[in-house]
């Protein structure tokens, strides 16, 4: 085989330099496995990890200059095609609002949805977080198309309401009450409307009183257009935090500091 493939050369075509593509996508265009590594030998495609090849860079662009954790997930989302998007704390962050992340970028990389196996795996200076979409079940309110750091090829992420819920149910095993606080202060502008179908469709009713506990301490100009009677908190006591306090108006044991003015007195059993 001692010129490219017309397939190949015009399925790259697709791909621009820099880019990933996994065996599944290949295979799909009817590139076979036992073809993959001549490819790879003949400087065609470079491997990264098991099953996730790199269309290599173009003459003059330096080598791994490509190597995002954008350009990961875009490949995931627009080459491949995998129904995923950047939420929570990571959404957040590309929206702006996590200030408290170094300035070098972020260090965790959260992604919803059905995950193809390599992208954990995918070899780059950040962590990556996989979730499903359990949290608003079939719902896609909040979900969005972005301007990304890749001109030309946007991101699929939540918007600023959707990441902030996804990143409330990570309390607390997965992220901090002072640092979801320090976040909530800076979201002066979320859309109500939005929100409100947001509350909705989520799952959780932790999340939901969560929100309520957050946007209470905050009280930003949005929260006076919600309609909290719409909105199910459920009933009982939550226990979420150990050796929390109760916030008695919305049942939830957490951190004394958030428990509420006067309403923090009440101990765990």
């Amino acid at each position: 085989m001692q010129a490219k493939p017309e397939k190949l050369k015009n399925l790259l075509a697709q791909v621009p330099p820099g880019f990933l593509v996994d065996t599944v996508w290949l295979g799909r265009h009817g590139i076979a496995d036992r073809l993959l590594h001549h490819y790879e030998q003949a400087g065609w495609l470079e491997r990264v990890v098991r099953g996730l090849y790199r269309r290599p860079a173009s003459t003059g662009e330096v080598q791994g200059a490509h190597d995002t954790w954008q350009t990961a997930l875009i490949s995931a989302q627009r080459i491949m095609g995998y129904d995923i998007h950047l939420g929570g704390m990571s959404a957040l962050s590309f929206h702006g609002h996590a200030h408290y992340l170094s300035l070098g970028g972020m260090d965790v990389v959260t992604v919803y949805g059905t995950c193809p196996y390599w992208l954990a795996k995918v070899p780059l200076d950040v962590r990556w977080v996989l979730r499903t979409r359990a949290l608003f079940g079939d719902s896609r309110e909040g979900i969005v198309e972005a301007p990304s750091a890749l001109p030309g090829w946007p991101i699929t992420v939540s918007s600023p309401e959707r990441a902030l819920l996804e990143a409330l149910n990570e309390l607390p095993q997965h992220d901090s009450f002072e640092t979801v606080d320090a976040v909530f202060d800076s979201l002066t502008t979320l859309r109500p409307r939005r929100l409100m179908e947001l509350l909705k469709a989520c799952r959780s009713i932790k999340v939901r009183r969560l929100f309520f506990v957050f946007a209470d301490r905050h009280d930003h100009d949005w929260l006076k257009h919600l309609d909290r009677a719409a909105v199910d908190l459920g009933s009982g006591p939550r226990a979420l935090v150990k050796d929390g306090k109760l916030h008695v108006r919305y049942g939830i044991y957490v951190p004394s500091a958030f428990a509420g003015r006067g309403e923090g007195n009440q101990h765990d059993a």
